[in-house]
Order: C-alpha cells, then structure tokens, then sequence
C-alpha cells in the first residue's frame, strides 16, 4: 500500500491498517522549504528545489496496533529529552551507542538498552514510548501532502507495549483542532521561546513564574523539547505559554538551522567526504566481499542483509549509491527500486541491480523498475569498481546542498 497524501488521509491510512490488523511499518515523507516550518494549523506546499527540507516518519505495527514510531533522525535526542524529565543521569557509553547504528531503529534499540541495564524501568519506558507515538502521530496528522508506503511483514522486536490507533487519532484530532486557534501568536512546535520584555514580566508575574519562564525561554528549547522535558503534550504548553506571547512578554523565533552540522559531517575526523554506498543483499558473503572491496578504495560501505529491514535504514542513512540484489525473500529488489523512485529523496541516487543471470529480460526489468545499471554475480573487484566510479568519481565528488540527509 502506497500513495500521496492527496490523495488520502494519514488518518484513512491509520484506519485501513488497524481494521486489517496489519504488521509492518508505515514510512510517511513530506518536503518543505527551509524557510517554511509545519506549522501543525496548516501544511506548506511541497517542494522540490535546493532549499527543500525532507521530514520522514516511520510507524511500527503489529496486529493494527502501534508499538512505536520515530522521526526520520536517529539522534536519540527525544529520549534523552525525557530521560531528562525523569532526571535519569546514566547514559551509554560510545561504545554502546555505536553498536545502535546497524539496528533498523537504533532509537527503539537504546531505549532497550536502557531497559536491559536497569537505567530505566518498564514503566518509565512505557510513558516514553506513548508520548513519542503521540507526538508522531500528532504530526502525521497535521500533513496534507507527502508521500507514503505501507510494507508488510516483521516488525520491531522485543515490544513493551500496543497502543490502539483510534483513541491516539481522536485525541490528536481534537488538538490540533486547538491547536489552530492559537495562530498566529503559536505557529509551529519547533519555535524557540525567548524573553522579550523583562519590565512587564517583573511587574506582573510572580518571582517564581518568572524563573521558571527564565529557565526554559532561553532561546534554545524548542516547544515540543519543552513539553518532553514536562512531560506534557504539546497543546499544553502551548496553553499555558499563550497569555505571554499575545501580551509581547514572550517571543516565538526559529532556530537558523542553515548552519547547524549533521550526524554525518561531524562524524568524520576531517573534512573529506566519503561516498556512502549500501549493499542489500540477503548473501551474507556477497555483502562482505562489496564491503571489503569499497572500504579498500575509500568508500564507506554499509551492508544490509534483511530486505525488510534495509527499507527503513535506507531512508535513514541517505546513501549515494545503492546495490541491490534482485533475488530476495519477501521483498525482492525490483521491489525496492520502485518504491525508492517514488520517493523524491532518491529519483536521482544510482541503483545498480545484483543478478545471477545474465539474460536480457532482466536488463530490461531493471530498467522499467528504474534501475541505473546491472551487475551479473560471481563479479570481480575490477568490475565492481568500474561501476561504482562510472556513477561517482570520489576525487571530484562533491557534497551537494539538495541533498537531505536525516539522523
């Protein structure tokens, strides 16, 4: 099941997938301008330009029930927003936080791994994930354009919790519903808090309002950092902050996020950019002799050997070129091509197909599926290598800005 959300509803989608009690996971995509924020009273148009900015939502299902949902970054920063509510002190160490990166939700993972050390307990963590599950579907239900795709098949393992969709839908609904009615002064959940008129703070709120005010309008917590760090909802402190804002003691800003680094350009030790190539194939020896033989020449190759799994990730890591076997359970490559190319974030991204026959027909699948090119298995390092750098040249290669890459 896939679409756009012109077409129909988050909230039909939500349904269909309860009614039917399905297990897999929902991938929702929407694209605004850097410019343009979701405002959750309205949805900016879609864009398609170098300015664009692309969100994506993953939610998890099993059996028509939501067992958790994260937003396309992988940067654990809600959790820690929590934790920071729960004034849990105890992090992972980088080791342990490395070991997340190859999970098809490093976000539930470390909320596991918080669980499995005893940093949290069941129940911490249980009002963690409806609270995160809300504040996506809270979100989703805010759109009116995008893209989305159902996949069907195995889903996040261990779980905590089910959460029923329709109670979530309504009172969602009703919020943003709310919501609206505190446009213009409250427009987006990602504003930024600040102080803008101290006199009149002083001369009408009590000492300790006025701390508390100074304490999180600094500029730096976003509204919905806000309503995790109180355990709120986001209508909530919208409320309670409203007075405020209509009276001109607090103003909303956006952050300028042109400048702030990603995941992946902080992540080097210099300033050299390695083109990121994924492998998908369900061979464990075929992944590693692609791994060895790109990390060799510079490349930072991931292999992914679940199909099902490599959806998601794929999203997450934003590669620039992709291997993909044809051949695979449950979800073959032809499969993944096309589902790929419905998203804009990878119209231009070369995929090149891995096959163990070398037949015309295949050529020609590939093609119709929106294949770059084709690579007939047994293959040697030269071969491989041949058609890597025909679609990326690593000494000229530069990062572009249309590129959006989400951790």
């Amino acid at each position: 099941m896939q679409g756009n959300l012109i077409e129909i509803d988050i909230r039909s989608i939500l349904q269909l997938i309860s009614l039917g009690q399905r297990t897999g996971q929902l991938l929702v995509e929407a694209c605004f301008h850097n410019n343009e924020k979701l405002t959750n009273h309205e949805t900016t148009r879609h864009h398609h330009s170098s300015n664009s900015e692309k969100k994506f939502w993953f939610v998890f299902f099993v059996n028509g029930q939501i067992i958790y949902s994260q937003q396309g970054d992988t940067n654990l920063s809600r959790i820690d927003d929590y934790l920071r509510h729960y004034r849990v002190e105890t992090r992972l160490d980088e080791q342990q936080l490395a070991s997340l990166g190859s999970q098809n939700a490093p976000e539930y993972g470390y909320l596991w791994a918080l669980l499995e050390r005893n940093i949290i307990d069941p129940k911490v963590g249980h009002s963690i994930i409806h609270s995160l599950v809300y504040e996506t579907i809270f979100d989703l239900l805010s759109l009116h354009q995008g893209s989305f795709i159902f996949r069907q098949g195995t889903t996040l393992t261990p779980q905590l919790t089910n959460l029923e969709v329709a109670p979530l839908v309504h009172k969602a609904t009703q919020q943003i519903q709310a919501w609206k009615q505190l446009y213009p002064h409250i427009q987006s959940s990602e504003q930024l808090p600040i102080l803008a008129d101290m006199v009149q703070l002083k001369s009408s709120l009590p000492g300790a309002t006025i701390n508390k005010l100074q304490r999180w309008a600094d500029g730096n917590t976003t509204l919905r950092q806000l309503a995790r760090h109180l355990n709120r909802d986001i209508l909530t402190v919208a409320k309670a902050i409203y007075p405020y804002v209509q009276q001109g003691w607090l103003q909303l800003v956006y952050a300028n996020t042109s400048n702030l680094p990603t995941h992946r350009e902080t992540s080097e030790v210099d300033d050299k950019y390695k083109v990121r190539v994924i492998c998908i194939d369900d061979t464990k020896t075929i992944c590693e002799t692609v791994e060895s033989i790109l990390k060799q020449q510079g490349y930072e190759a991931i292999a992914l050997t679940n199909p099902l799994e490599a959806i998601s990730l794929i999203f997450q890591l934003q590669p620039d070129l992709i291997l993909c076997d044809i051949a695979m359970p449950e979800l073959d490559g032809y499969e993944i091509c096309a589902m790929l190319r419905h998203s804009s974030a990878f119209q231009n991204i070369p995929i090149i197909m891995l096959t163990g026959k070398d037949q015309f027909i295949d050529r020609v699948r590939a093609t119709m599926f929106g294949a770059t090119d084709y690579l007939t298995k047994p293959f040697g390092d030269t071969e491989l290598l041949m058609l890597v750098e025909k679609y990326i040249n690593v000494q000229s290669y530069q990062r572009t800005p249309t590129k959006c890459h989400t951790y």
